[in-house]
């Protein structure tokens, strides 16, 4: 039976990279894959997947309103498919995630999710609850803090670099707009190193 995967992280930790190049892998073995994106995001262009390393790929733009287990079914009735990947997952809704989960279970087809775990306040995103619920296996993708200690937290900032603690929980941006930090130096609200030892990278 396929699987419904989740992996997350904090921001610039490299998710779009992997998905890019998880769907290369299967290609390369002559496998179709179904890249899928909320259309929200459309900071590469809608309908198009852009890593910070220069990988790209065409996806499947969708909204909050569309029933993505009718969408993979109908792209199947085409050609086989071997696998769907979702950039930002977080942005999917409740009912997406268990659509998403039917995919898995009555199509056999696995799905691999790729998204943040928590936003700017420190709290989840209802597309990653419901994956932390529904999801076979999760795998954290790690990052680090400016400090050198991993990255599990994301600090929003303005234009004038200045944290930002209240608002809408979905504001599209980069690193102009995100900041990845630990626990301790996201409740500090402490955006660079200030003169701190770097410790290594560890769980």
């Amino acid at each position: 039976m396929a699987k419904l995967y989740f992996y997350y992280s904090a921001m610039n930790a490299g998710k779009s990279t992997i998905l890019l190049q998880s769907s290369h892998n299967y290609r390369e073995r002559g496998m179709r894959t179904l890249i899928l994106q909320p259309a929200i995001d459309n900071r590469a262009g809608e309908g198009k997947v852009a890593s910070r390393v220069g990988l790209s790929a065409q996806a499947l733009a969708f909204f909050v309103t569309e029933n993505l287990y009718q969408i993979v079914e109908n792209e199947q009735t085409k050609q086989p498919l071997h696998c769907v990947l979702v950039d930002e997952a977080q942005f999917l809704t409740l009912v997406q995630v268990r659509q998403l989960s039917d995919v898995c279970d009555r199509l056999n087809i696995p799905v691999l999710a790729y998204g943040l775990r928590t936003d700017f306040q420190g709290n989840l995103f209802e597309g990653s609850q419901q994956l932390l619920a529904w999801a076979d296996s999760m795998v954290e993708i790690k990052t680090i803090c400016h400090c050198g200690r991993k990255a599990t937290m994301v600090l929003r900032i303005d234009a004038n670099g200045q944290i930002v603690r209240e608002g809408n929980q979905v504001q599209i941006g980069g690193n102009d707009r995100y900041i990845s930090v630990c626990r301790q130096h996201f409740k500090q609200g402490l955006t660079e190193a200030k003169g701190q030892q770097f410790p290594l990278l560890s769980d």
